[in-house]
This record gives C-alpha cells, sequence and structure tokens, in this order.
C-alpha cells in the first residue's frame, strides 16, 4: 500500500518537473528571441546600410534558438511519457 502511493507521488512529481520544464524553455526561447529581435532593430537603425545582413543574421540565431526550445520541449515530453 505504501510502495504504490510513493510510485504515484513519485509519477506525479516526474509531471510536474516535466511541466515546469517545459514553461521554462518557453519562457527561454520567448526572451532569447525577443532580444535578438530588439537587438537587431536597435543595429538597423544606427547602420540602415548594414540591415540585410543584420536581418539574416538575426533569422539564422532566431532559428538556432527555436532547435534548442524544440530540443528542450521533446526531452521534456519524453521526460513526462516515460
Amino acid at each position: 500500500m505504501l510502495a504504490t502511493l510513493i510510485v504515484f507521488l513519485l509519477e506525479g512529481l516526474v509531471g510536474l518537473g516535466a511541466g515546469l520544464g517545459a514553461g521554462v524553455v518557453a519562457l527561454g526561447a520567448g526572451l532569447g528571441i525577443g532580444r535578438i529581435g530588439g537587438q537587431a532593430m536597435d543595429a538597423i537603425a544606427r547602420q540602415p546600410e548594414a540591415g540585410a545582413k543584420v536581418q539574416t543574421a538575426m533569422i539564422i540565431s532566431a532559428a538556432l534558438i527555436e532547435g534548442v526550445a524544440l530540443f528542450g520541449a521533446v526531452v521534456c515530453l519524453l521526460l513526462a511519457l516515460s
């Protein structure tokens, strides 16, 4: 009886940890992409002739952040389903 209760408690904690982890991953990705966008707009405002290069670098950086966020979300999903 006690062992079953402990197993249910641990399964619940794993689910809670996976949910919190997914939330932190989404928050980090949002903050990172927001910061990249803001800094890119500042750079383009200071030097409009370099806008194409800044925009290209911004898109590549945002894609890399999204990739890491997707990886983190998949790890949290696997944690929750195991």
